[in-house]
């Protein structure tokens, strides 16, 4: 069973841009991987899939980014297109082509990235994302017990804050819980116990993966959608992410859909999360001139 990364001392790296700071760090060595998480966490999110990706000979950028972390807070905007500019930035800082990897709103961030930074972007894996503008799903949500207490919880955190409510969202989202769930909760809830960090994520609540979604047609790289099959966001989430793949040009995008998984599939089932992206890199990132990785 995967456990959390310990690679020594991992250096944390700062990059300055227009709208202030975004921290990362960098391991390993070879084509590059860019990491992004989802809103309300942090790049602790991807503590099991880091060293799995750099023992595969890649170079991975583990980013917070904006408003989470150890990233800076005062943004003037928190849309998909915003984040997609600072992960644009962090590629072009450490050289690319790189594969985005995003996660929930980040996998939004990344169809913006990939669209509009074409020579950037080699290959997007979208993690649970939220691409699409949504609509409700009245349906969905009489039917499915799991998608109605996941948005009663994150209504809450949308109309007031709530920390309680998104630690009972968190509860629900995970199903399959990490082997460290205790701690990482722990973390969590004390990040957002900083009312600078509640604020971004209660921001990001509230904005619309509308953006994300006007520019999947204008995608030209390869992507992978990644589902889980639990997770509560939708009433079927290998429908979304169908929907995903289908509003992509013709033959670009493929979808995967891990059935145990909740919302968080790289943190709850990171070996199968593995067994997906390690081809999809050697794929993607050969292709882009990045080298041979098996």
């Amino acid at each position: 069973m995967a456990t959390p990364h310990s690679q020594g001392v991992i250096m944390l790296e700062y990059l300055e841009t227009d709208g202030g700071t975004i921290a990362y760090d960098v391991t390993g060595d070879g084509p590059l991987v860019v990491l992004a998480h989802g809103m309300g966490d942090s790049r602790h999110s991807y503590r099991f899939v880091v060293p799995e990706l750099v023992a595969a000979g890649y170079r991975v950028a583990n980013v917070d980014i904006r408003g989470c972390g150890d990233s800076s807070t005062d943004w003037a905007g928190f849309s998909r297109t915003d984040i997609a500019r600072d992960l644009v930035a962090v590629v072009r800082h450490l050289g690319g082509p790189a594969v985005i990897v995003g996660q929930s709103i980040s996998g939004g961030a990344a169809t913006v990235a990939a669209a509009t930074a074409p020579d950037d972007i080699a290959g997007v894996v979208e993690l649970a994302p939220f691409t699409r503008a949504q609509s409700f799903d009245l349906v969905g949500l009489l039917r499915n017990r799991r998608h109605r207490a996941g948005t009663v919880q994150l209504g809450k955190v949308m109309m007031s804050g709530s920390l309680s409510g998104w630690l009972a969202y968190l509860d629900i989202a995970i199903p399959t819980k990490p082997t460290d769930w205790a701690d990482e909760r722990r973390r969590i809830e004390t990040t957002l116990r900083q009312s600078e960090r509640m604020a971004v994520l209660r921001a990001m609540t509230k904005t619309t993966p509308a953006d994300a979604g006007a520019q999947l047609a204008n995608v030209r790289c390869p992507v992978l959608v990644v589902e889980g099959g639990a997770d509560p966001d939708w009433a079927d989430p290998r429908a979304e992410g169908q929907r995903v793949v289908d509003d992509l040009p013709n033959g670009l995008g493929e979808l995967a859909v891990i059935d145990e998984a909740g919302h968080y599939p790289h943190a709850e089932t990171p070996g199968r999360v593995i067994e997906l992206l390690l081809p999809f890199l050697g794929r993607t990132l050969v292709s882009a001139g990045g080298g041979d990785r098996a």
